[in-house]
């Protein structure tokens, strides 16, 4: 199989937020991270929209995000 992304994802397990622009958020497993995206693991894909900022605290990181692609309780993102 090859290889889509642009840049190599290493395995990370770390907690993070799905904030929304409107306040709130979701929390969520960060499973790989790159500088071009990551995957993430959520208890439940609904509500969550196709654009938000991923915050992982422990960090300091708040990337914009743009939802690529959903399957089960992952969704893979790109930063915007």
């Amino acid at each position: 199989m090859s290889e889509k992304r642009k840049a190599s994802r290493r395995r990370v397990l770390k907690v993070g937020t799905i904030a929304l622009k409107s306040g709130g958020g979701f929390s969520c497993m960060v499973r790989n991270i790159s500088e071009t995206g990551a995957c993430l693991e959520v208890a439940s894909q609904f509500e969550i929209p196709d654009d938000f900022t991923l915050v992982i605290e422990n960090d300091h990181i708040q990337r914009p995000c743009h939802v690529a692609w959903r399957k089960d309780k992952r969704i893979g993102v790109t930063f915007n």
